[in-house]
């Protein structure tokens, strides 16, 4: 990627609905509401869980393998719908804010973990009048006091056996002088104040209610919601942090075995949660309303071609290969985990779990892969826009593109939007495959190119939004943009591996055993945490702007 300017059983599943149901009965039979407004809830908890990269392909296959694992008992205690779809682009700060606020990134104004803003200033200026705006908006590791630190440099000692220590105040831990600056009040933008909508998170502490989550930057402050109020736990262990124990500058992604290392610790902080406390186990604060967490585990496990002498990704289509298999293996083994602590603590039958993926990957099918060095295309495209125009400096002002292409131009007219079309759709070259021999590519690897108010229209905003990317393209199946070989898939992309991820309802709320193959997206999982909770769905300002509906588990 070239960036320039990651056991609920059957039987008691059944009872939760109604047990939860009585639950809230009883705190509402007066008048319907209680102080705080909420309705009659169908649970206590939300259990959040975004295993990254998981495709429903990939769940059906692994239940059918093993039809008693904590995933399928999941899967056998709830509603599954089959036929899910994350946002577009599909990558993991849009995917799981859809998740925490019901609307996708038109709506939410964040298109991708590092993107650009044509309104906001470079970061770093301290004298504002006179600058002219447009900067990169970086939501990754960067952003952290010192990337190279698990605790994103909050300066623990005896990590990374010290990790659970780290503060759940993240926004403290992002370097000011790294975020861009709003030229109105010449400040720094955090990115909780990037975000243009609310989420569930402030919506649940507005109620009263407590809220937690774990993720894997300090970034994810953003999930507070423009607030900055909204977690009051936030456990942001730094995935791209090194890897303390493993290859030296090797982060936690590098490894699949270090990668499940590092989701260890997530989940503890969450078991922590379950048992009533904050995610160090330090204070007893009460289970929270809302929390979950990521797992980064599978996501390694389809994108490194070998780690720990087993072979990633998929041996044929859908088919997971055996460094894949060991890690459902473990994802599954973490949510039984999580799971046996609800019913330890008796709070099975008062939470709910839900089951979904920030984004997929792509390709699951090895034979299809198209490995293409997208540098030097920008170079020329670059480059050809000079000879045109030789007062002008570089056309592209910024791009990430891993199986799609997104760009943002320094010159935002139609004529410039349309010439970079043209001229990205014009190349073709030799690009690698699944065994680095060489593979041909045609269209610059790409199917379909939205340009200027195309792409606009495409996201559903005006022409000229400062946020939206003046080039959008879709690429050909299984094209991933890497200068290298050592990437055997990727996602932001458009096709079915990218979007089709899982998504189960179980427990406290959910009619259990019940397959949904109707067409529904993962943004809906917002209105249906609230709804569950008892609290209005239409207290999201993108529910009332996308008009987005609650999921149905009964």
């Amino acid at each position: 990627m070239t960036r320039r300017s990651i056991r609920l059983a059957t039987v008691l599943a059944a009872a939760c609905a109604l047990a939860g149901a009585a639950t809230a009965q009883a705190a509402t039979a007066t008048n319907g509401a209680d102080a705080e407004g909420r309705h009659r809830a169908a649970a206590q908890h939300v259990l959040l869980i975004s295993v990254d990269g998981l495709h429903q392909s990939d769940l059906a296959w692994y239940v059918a393998q093993h039809p008693h694992s904590a995933l399928a008992r999941l899967v056998g205690g709830g509603v599954q719908y089959t036929n899910a779809a994350t946002t577009n682009p599909s990558d993991s700060f849009p995917g799981m804010i859809a998740q925490a606020t019901g609307g996708g990134p038109g709506t939410t104004g964040v298109y991708y973990d590092d993107t650009y803003d044509a309104s906001l200033l470079p970061a770093g200026t301290t004298t504002c009048a006179g600058v002219k705006p447009g900067v990169e908006v970086d939501l990754t590791e960067n952003l952290d006091r010192n990337q190279h630190a698990l605790d994103a440099g909050q300066g623990l000692t005896g990590l990374p056996g010290s990790i659970l220590q780290m503060t759940g105040h993240p926004s403290n831990l992002l370097n000011p002088a790294k975020l861009p600056v709003d030229p109105k009040t010449c400040e720094p933008v955090y990115p909780h104040s990037y975000l243009q909508v609310n989420t569930i998170f402030e919506v649940a502490r507005q109620a009263g209610l407590r809220t937690a989550w774990s993720d894997k930057h300090a970034a994810y402050e953003i999930l507070g919601g423009p607030s900055g109020t909204g977690i009051q736990d936030l456990f942001t262990p730094e995935i791209n942090s090194d890897a303390t124990g493993y290859q030296t500058g090797a982060d936690w992604t590098k490894d699949n075995k270090a990668t499940q290392q590092y989701d260890g610790y997530k989940v503890q902080a969450v078991l922590n949660e379950i048992d009533g406390y904050d995610h160090s186990r330090t204070h007893k604060v009460g289970t929270p309303a809302i929390f979950g967490l990521n797992l980064q585990s599978v996501s390694t496990a389809q994108k490194l071609p070998t780690s720990d002498g087993a072979t990633g990704g998929y041996t044929s289509k859908d088919v997971p290969g055996p460094l894949l298999t060991k890690s459902l293996e473990y994802v599954d083994g973490q949510i039984g985990a999580l799971t046996a602590e609800l019913r330890k603590k008796h709070l099975a039958q008062s939470t709910t779990v839900i089951l979904s993926a920030k984004h997929g990957q792509s390709p699951t099918d090895p034979a299809a892969l198209t490995r293409i060095s997208d540098g030097p295309m920008l170079d020329g495209l670059n480059a050809a826009w000079k000879k045109l125009h030789p007062a002008a400096g570089d056309l592209v002002a910024h791009s990430v593109d891993d199986d799609a292409m997104l760009l943002w131009l320094n010159d935002r007219s139609e004529e410039a939007t349309g010439f970079a079309k043209k001229f990205l759709l014009e190349q073709s070259g030799t690009g690698n495959d699944i065994n680095g021999k060489p593979k041909a590519f045609t269209q610059g690897g790409l199917s379909e190119v939205y340009a200027g108010r195309a792409a606009a229209e495409r996201f559903g905003v005006k022409p000229g939004d400062a946020r939206v990317p003046d080039v959008f393209g879709t690429v050909q199946y299984g094209v991933v943009y890497t200068g290298g070989k050592g990437k055997i898939a990727e996602h932001g992309g458009t096709h079915a591996d990218d979007l089709n991820v899982p998504l189960v309802i179980s427990g406290a709320g959910a009619h259990g055993g019940k397959t949904l193959s109707a067409k529904v997206e993962t943004k809906q999982i917002a209105p249906t945490i609230l709804s569950l909770l008892g609290l209005d769905p239409k207290s999201l300002q993108a529910v009332r702007q996308e008009h987005t509906s609650v999921l149905p588990v009964h």
